[in-house]
């Protein structure tokens, strides 16, 4: 069994940028992909970003493309989402999960999740 523990959230303005760390523990984190989604207030959960077990293989939603960055440091078996140039509507709650194969964008495609961490970005 996988837990993952999220962490780096926060309060930011507009324009800023946030760091988001993903702890993994239990099978060994090499040997499998994870990635990000968020939860916008009233909205559903929404694909973010995601890395194979590798990391050659990264995958980004569109609105987010060019702003946020996904990695992996297996020797830490952490995860992060580098997110800069931040928006009010990058508001959320991120989580991360284990990724265990077929279409990257849906959820169900996932699990293991954390708990998620709050991202507040004001105007």
């Amino acid at each position: 069994q996988v837990r993952m523990v999220e962490s780096g959230g926060g309060l930011v303005q507009a324009g800023g940028s946030l760091r988001l760390s993903c702890a993994a523990s239990g099978r060994a984190f090499s040997t499998y992909s994870m990635g990000w989604f968020r939860r916008a207030p009233g909205k559903e959960r929404e694909f973010v970003a995601t890395i194979t077990w590798s990391g050659v293989e990264r995958y980004y939603a569109d609105s987010v493309k060019g702003r946020f960055t996904i990695s992996r440091d297996n020797a830490k078996n952490t995860a992060y989402l580098q997110m800069n140039s931040l928006q009010p509507e990058d508001t959320a709650v991120y989580y991360c999960a284990v990724y265990n194969g077929g279409d990257y964008r849906s959820s169900y495609q996932y699990n293991n999740w954390g708990q998620g961490t709050q991202v507040t970005v004001s105007s």
